[in-house]
């Protein structure tokens, strides 16, 4: 059993909702990336989604492009992404990480040599924006054989084929963008969501997390009411970005204790 699934398993025998926040590597200071999962972690944080930072994000809006672009401008590539998850692993071994980013960083580095490395320095799953479920099966397998879950996008958009494509070859979660467009993007509406989801689980057998456009306490309990999970990372990038070194931990932690509070209310 992945730490994945077996935080996703304590929590619903606790009848609680995942929180799974998203930051990036090396932002908003090259630094404070382990400081800040840990407080994370210790605030209520069930999983952390950690960046890979690449050039084109393409699929995320103007405040994760500025954390790529702050990230790459201060030399953070896939090494320092993995040495970050190792210096992590030293004092939180129980917290899952998963790397989200792009194709192009792990096809640089090579599959194989990346599954190795992820493995070794202790990450939980891996969500790659651009590799369709139909295209990757040879590397989901990589990840299976190692213990570590592939995670897969649906959005508003996807078919009951896609669906049951991902439901396939989908390990730890899935990830619902509940919104079309990028991250960070236009108004969240709840009831959308809950009309999706039942149709989601009709094709997936893991736990559904709600991702894009997640922005405060009162959305997330709401979408909470529907899902599993709740992702946020526009929101909490943003409010990182303008905060001064020693203030980034603290921030980061009170954000995640106030969405903590909601969803366990």
């Amino acid at each position: 059993m992945s730490r994945i699934q077996a935080t996703f398993e304590r929590l619903a025998a606790q009848g609680r909702k995942a929180l799974i926040p998203f930051v990036h590597t090396g932002d908003p200071y090259p630094d404070v990336t382990v400081e800040l999962m840990l407080a994370m972690a210790q605030a209520g944080a069930d999983v952390i989604e950690l960046g890979v930072p690449f050039s084109d994000p393409m699929a995320d809006g103007p405040v994760i492009q500025r954390a790529a672009e702050r990230a790459l401008k201060v030399g953070i590539g896939m090494p320092q992404v993995l040495a970050a998850v190792k210096q992590f692993r030293e004092s939180d071994r129980t917290t899952p990480v998963v790397l989200m980013g792009y194709a192009n960083p792990i096809e640089r580095y090579g599959q194989a040599r990346f599954v190795a490395d992820a493995k070794a320095a202790g990450v939980d799953g891996v969500l790659v924006v651009d590799y369709p479920p139909e295209e990757c099966e040879a590397f989901a397998s990589l990840l299976h054989a190692q213990d570590m879950d592939p995670i897969f996008l649906l959005a508003p958009t996807s078919t009951e084929e896609r669906m049951a494509r991902v439901g396939k070859v989908a390990r730890g979660y899935v990830y619902y963008v509940s919104l079309k467009g990028v991250t960070g993007a236009g108004h969240l509406n709840t009831d959308a969501v809950a009309e999706m989801i039942p149709r989601i689980r009709r094709h997936v057998s893991v736990p559904v997390g709600v991702g894009f456009g997640i922005r405060d306490a009162v959305t997330a309990r709401a979408v909470a009411e529907h899902s599993d999970a709740v992702v946020i990372g526009s929101r909490l990038v943003e409010l990182l970005e303008s905060q001064p070194r020693d203030n980034v931990a603290s921030t980061g932690a009170q954000f995640i204790r106030e969405i903590r509070a909601a969803l366990d209310a």
